[in-house]
């Protein structure tokens, strides 16, 4: 007997340390307490593992691989000849997480979906898609309102549900999908906790062999600082979060395997809500004059240097190109506008004196011109301290000209869910990266996706702007997209909707000594970060194999 529980003691502490190499442990968002919420259409409080991982796309497009399709549930996709019309192909016999068929009838299913509820709908797919129809069981095809050079990547950003677990759903806006069935390679939930849970192997995954991570594991980190010491003592194998003065207090603790890589990613900016309901502010939000004033009192190289490290890349460009898109800059715009979007804190107060903004009340801070005062809080996840740090130096820049703003730290969620939602006057907020700036554009400045996404938060709306992003999609002509992108970048310049200050780095931290294969600065096979706005994540964790 003492053998055969000796036998047994060891077989269990061999299986642990088998299974140990397989469990890969992840940053992806900064929470207080998981909330077991796997809806892959909630855009605020699902897990953000949720897309990509339990809900396979059905084409990634590479952006760091001029933009190439990886195919995935898709095994191919045709465009007609006048871009009217996009059929899908699906790889033969795929199957969701609980064994059951995944057909064409569940993609038609999805789309179908989407338009009886299109709070859904975060891509406001209905707005370019007419008809969705399945040609077989392996084929589906998408007819267009108009011509599209783009509809593949724009079809492939929602997820495929299946058919037989949604379907009797009765309000899938609340929907939890506690116990997700999926598509993705990581869609089984064994352990979730407020403080941990675990992510593990699709049965049923038609690129298994592919994959050699059995878990990823996700703990619980309130904030970067809880962050910071999991990834420097080497809990973390892969993390998505800012970290101050990396290469002392991370990479020299363990040099040959704590390693990152920050490339140019999202813009970060400024924005009020044009549409916030106290009305002083309102006034003053609505005068591109008072915006421009604000944009000139933004010390963008403070930001950078203190609360960035010097890590971000300053944006000075009022038509949002930036150094990401520098190739689609037109020097016009900037040389016409650039004034209004570099620092300039005497500058900013003549023309607050000029446009009529002075202190009426005697209370040190301007006022409307009509004598009512304006007073706003900016709003910024309190978790990231990066950005917390970077709005304290604008709400510095911004009382030393006269403007009465103050800093406000909600929990993510919180803040998220205020950006959608519009329950904010001035917020600090982000636009993701992508193959060209049409991306950002659409998801900005259109009016359709108003209310679905944090991206929209600032609620200016231009129809011309909005023509010339449809217009970019009805050719595959480089010089014409470069036309319509040159109209639309001076028109937004010129209103200054929004107010750029840098551009983060693609946030991203790895760790060698459990697992080889990352995307690296040497080797950069694919966009590595784990972010939620980052499909090509997927092929990044498909990549990875635990050390022998």
């Amino acid at each position: 007997m003492k053998k055969y529980l000796l036998a047994v003691a060891t077989l269990t502490l061999l299986s642990s340390s088998a299974m140990a190499q397989t469990i890969l442990t992840a940053n992806i968002e900064p929470a207080t307490t998981w909330v077991r919420n796997f809806n892959p259409f909630n855009q605020t409080s699902a897990r953000q593992s949720t897309l990509d991982f339990i809900y396979e796309p059905l084409v990634i497009f590479n952006r760091f691989d001029s933009n190439k399709p990886v195919y995935r549930l898709a095994e191919s996709f045709k465009l007609s000849d006048d871009l009217k019309s996009i059929e899908f192909k699906l790889r033969p016999d795929l199957k969701w997480s609980d064994g059951k068929p995944l057909t064409s009838a569940d993609v038609t299913f999805t789309y179908a979906y989407l338009k009886k509820f299109p709070a859904l709908d975060f891509v406001s797919i209905w707005t370019f898609v007419t008809d969705v129809n399945a040609v077989d069981a392996q084929t589906v095809r998408f007819t267009l309102a108009n011509p599209s050079s783009l509809a593949a990547e724009q079809i492939s950003q929602l997820p495929i549900v299946p058919e037989h677990v949604w379907k009797d759903v009765a309000d899938p806006v609340t929907f939890a999908n506690e116990n997700p069935v999926g598509s993705g390679p990581l869609t089984e939930v064994p352990r979730f906790t407020g403080q941990t849970y675990d992510q593990c192997r699709n049965p049923n995954y038609w690129d298994n062999a592919h994959l050699k991570v059995d878990c990823i594991r996700f703990p619980q980190l309130a904030d970067n600082n809880q962050i910071l010491t999991a990834t420097a003592d080497g809990t973390l194998d892969w993390g998505v979060s800012f970290i101050p003065d990396i290469d002392n207090v991370y990479v020299s603790k363990d040099p040959a395997h704590f390693h990152y890589w920050y490339s140019p990613s999202s813009m970060v900016a400024f924005l009020f809500n044009l549409e916030t309901a106290n009305e002083n502010n309102k006034k003053a939000f609505n005068d591109v004059k008072f915006r421009r004033a604000v944009s000139m009192a933004l010390d963008r190289k403070t930001m950078i240097d203190v609360a960035g490290y010097g890590y971000p890349t300053l944006n000075e460009d009022p038509g949002l190109m930036g150094e990401l898109y520098k190739s689609w800059a037109d020097p016009s715009v900037k040389a016409d506008f650039g004034k209004f979007a570099t620092y300039d804190a005497d500058a900013a107060k003549a023309l607050l004196d000029e446009a009529g903004y002075k202190d009426k009340d005697g209370d040190g801070f301007r006022d409307n011109p009509d004598g009512s005062k304006i007073a706003f809080s900016i709003i910024v996840p309190n978790s990231w301290t990066d950005w917390v740090d970077t709005v304290n130096i604008a709400v510095e820049g911004m009382q030393a000209v006269g403007i009465d703003a103050k800093i406000e730290t909600p929990e993510e969620a919180v803040w998220t869910g205020n950006l959608i939602n519009g329950s904010f006057d001035a917020a600090i907020n982000s636009l993701p990266a992508s193959a060209s700036p049409y991306y950002p554009y659409k998801r900005a400045f259109s009016a359709s996706e108003k209310g679905k996404t944090r991206f929209t938060a600032q609620r200016w709306f231009n129809p011309d702007v909005e023509k010339l992003v449809v217009e970019f999609t009805h050719t595959a002509d480089l010089a014409q997209q470069k036309d319509a992108m040159n109209k639309a970048q001076r028109i937004v310049a010129e209103n200054m909707p929004v107010i750029p200050v840098f551009n983060n780095p693609n946030w991203y931290q790895y760790n060698t000594k459990r697992f080889t294969g990352w995307s690296t600065k040497e080797n950069p096979f694919v966009n590595p970060s784990i972010s939620r706005t980052n499909s090509a994540r997927l092929l990044n964790l498909l990549a990875l194999e635990p050390v022998k």
